[in-house]
């Protein structure tokens, strides 16, 4: 098995509980992952993908 770089160290992934999503709309495609241990969350990562392009206009973030 693969060893997970968690917030409380490295652990064995056979001991984590992986969660795995998608989002997939107009405007983004996302990906995350996260794994929990004793019901605390210890990991997490995301990649977003952006379909439109991303107009930022005094710090507020819209689509074109």
């Amino acid at each position: 098995m693969a060893i997970i770089n968690t917030t409380i160290g490295d652990m064995d992934e056979s001991l984590l509980q992986k969660e795995e999503g998608v989002i997939d709309d107009d405007k983004e495609y996302t990906t995350w992952v996260q794994y929990w241990f004793d019901g605390k969350i210890v990991y997490r990562s995301l990649q977003t993908r952006f379909k439109k392009t991303v107009v930022f206009t005094n710090g507020i973030a819209s689509f074109e």
